[in-house]
Order: C-alpha cells, then structure tokens, then sequence
C-alpha cells in the first residue's frame, strides 16, 4: 500500500466533502433566514453519514452549527 497516494486521496476526499457540505448548509441557512424561517442566534443539529460498501463501513457523524 501507498500511504502517500492514501493520504493525498484521503485529503482530497475530505476537502471536497468539506467545502460541498459547507457550500450547501451556508446556502440553505442564508435561505431561511432570508425567508424569516428563524432569527439569529440560533443552532442547528446536523449529520452526515459516511459509507462505504466495499469497505464495509456505516458511520453516522454528528455535530452542532451555531448561527
């Protein structure tokens, strides 16, 4: 194994989920408020869940987004 090639693909990975979450949960918060959903401060409950079949991995992260 590679784990210089795994890590570089890792890190890619990553990145890309981070900044597609990040893009997607910013728009629909920026949505919402803009809609009069919710007034600021509020906090959101949140998860993702990371799977792989292949690797026989079903991971649920959770996590909290203060506004």
């Amino acid at each position: 194994m590679d784990e210089e090639k795994l890590n570089l693909s890792l890190r890619r990975f990553l990145k890309q989920v981070g900044i597609n979450s990040q893009r997607i949960v910013e728009t629909e918060i920026r949505k919402q408020f803009a809609e009069k959903k919710f007034s600021s401060p509020k906090s959101f409950e949140i998860s993702v869940e990371l799977n792989s079949s292949e690797l026989g991995v079903k991971e649920k992260i959770h996590g909290k987004i203060e506004v």
